[in-house]
């Protein structure tokens, strides 16, 4: 009989062990920046490996993902690709916490097509193209930068007729990956895998500094705590790096 009970006894354990875990999971919903899917996605799945809880990520332009907040969309993190956003939020008593810097992003300019590929300025310069694709200034961060980009070049006035802007840095991707624009200011994260791009000088354009916020929503979830303890670890912002982004510890 002491045999038979011991296993049993074992067995019973895990399945305490099993239910108290599932028990103690919860699940988030954050909003992230479309510049930042790529990295999010690979920081979401590291962190379920060795994580009980679980994380639904909603992917969009800063400028609609901000204002989907203040109608009380139902997010617990928000991780903007700016830092006028979330700090917004922070002082419309929105937000648990003040905004942190989770990345500083950067800009590239990139064709699809190979006549086009490794000499991507030249072709801008000369104005030797059909579209010029950029994010929406009015919503996303990277189009202001864009802009910045081109009143630096001398290149608004030349170029302008040409733009298409996309209602985030994910779409302006997008309409030169179809081959809809020749030309495209885009995210350097979306590119760094590429074979050709010109990666614009960061003297250019303001520093884009990426915050992250905690919402008022998120204030006793233990899954938004934990997740934005991991994305401080240094394993994230390795990770983060590896994506084309620098970080506030480098």
């Amino acid at each position: 009989m002491v045999s038979m009970r011991v296993p049993l006894l074992i067995l019973l354990s895990l399945l305490l062990l099993s239910f108290s875990r599932i028990s103690q999971a919860d699940t988030i919903h954050i909003a992230v920046a479309s510049n930042f899917t790529g990295a999010m996605k690979e920081l979401i799945a590291e962190f379920e490996k060795y994580s009980p809880h679980r994380v639904k990520a909603s992917y969009g332009s800063s400028g609609k993902i901000y204002a989907q907040i203040q109608h009380g969309a139902p997010f617990q993190i928000f991780f903007s690709a700016d830092q006028a956003k979330p700090l917004a939020l922070y002082q419309q008593g929105l937000t648990q916490d003040s905004p942190f810097t989770y990345a500083f992003g950067a800009l590239a300019l990139w064709s699809s097509q190979t006549s086009f590929q490794h000499n991507e300025l030249a072709h801008l310069q000369s104005n030797d193209f059909n579209k010029l694709s950029l994010a929406n200034p009015k919503l996303a961060p990277y189009g202001i930068a864009t802009l910045e980009v081109l009143k630096n070049l001398t290149l608004i006035q030349a170029t302008q007729k040409k733009w298409v802007k996309g209602e985030n840095i994910a779409q302006a991707y997008q309409f030169v990956g179809s081959g809809n624009a020749d030309l495209g200011f885009v995210a350097l994260s979306q590119v760094k895998h590429k074979a050709s791009y010109w990666q614009v000088p960061s003297k250019l354009y303001s520093p884009i500094r990426q915050d992250a916020v905690l919402l008022s929503s998120g204030q006793n979830n233990p899954a938004a705590n934990a997740f934005l303890h991991f994305i401080r670890s240094e394993k994230s912002q390795t990770l983060i790096q590896s994506h084309g982004y620098t970080t506030v510890n480098q």
